[in-house]
């Protein structure tokens, strides 16, 4: 997993509407790049909600939101429209950006072994060094984007 203080990577990926997505777009921004297991699981429409509800407090401290999933453009874009996300979603469908960032690997729920993305978040500079990391035992759902918030406070 990449930690804090690695430069994250440049080509992030590509957004619900097919946009090449860099980390160079954000420059002179932060960056709360956010990886989820699933579109519209309970827990990830409580963080995706937390972060839409807390955008405007986010964007004012200087940060911009991207959210990353396995699921295809076609799923972000019902999720997005569902929730009325305002910020992007990467269909990372080839799971090349969870593998780089190290949040891809085995789960169990009920004794089933599965490959998954792990719910992390990363706090990235306008360097594009990262700063801060969540990991997924830390992250609380309805509440992630007040997490971020205090971290900044």
């Amino acid at each position: 997993m990449l930690k804090t203080g690695e430069k994250a990577p440049e080509v992030l990926g590509f957004d619900e509407n097919g946009k090449e997505i860099r980390l160079s777009d954000f420059q002179g921004k932060k960056l709360v790049l956010y990886f989820y297991p699933k579109d519209s699981t309970s827990g990830c429409t409580a963080e995706a909600c937390s972060l839409r509800d807390n955008y405007s407090a986010l964007r004012k401290q200087g940060y911009a939101v991207v959210g990353v999933s396995v699921q295809d453009a076609k799923s972000h874009q019902k999720f997005i429209e569902k929730n009325q996300l305002p910020f992007p979603l990467i269909a990372d469908t080839e799971n090349r950006l969870v593998q780089e960032f190290g949040v891809w690997g085995e789960k169990s729920m009920y004794g089933r072994k599965y490959m998954g993305t792990f719910r992390t978040t990363f706090i990235i500079n306008e360097e594009g060094i990262i700063e801060k990391v969540f990991l997924p035992k830390e992250i609380k759902t309805k509440t992630h984007a007040e997490q971020i918030l205090e971290l900044l406070a």
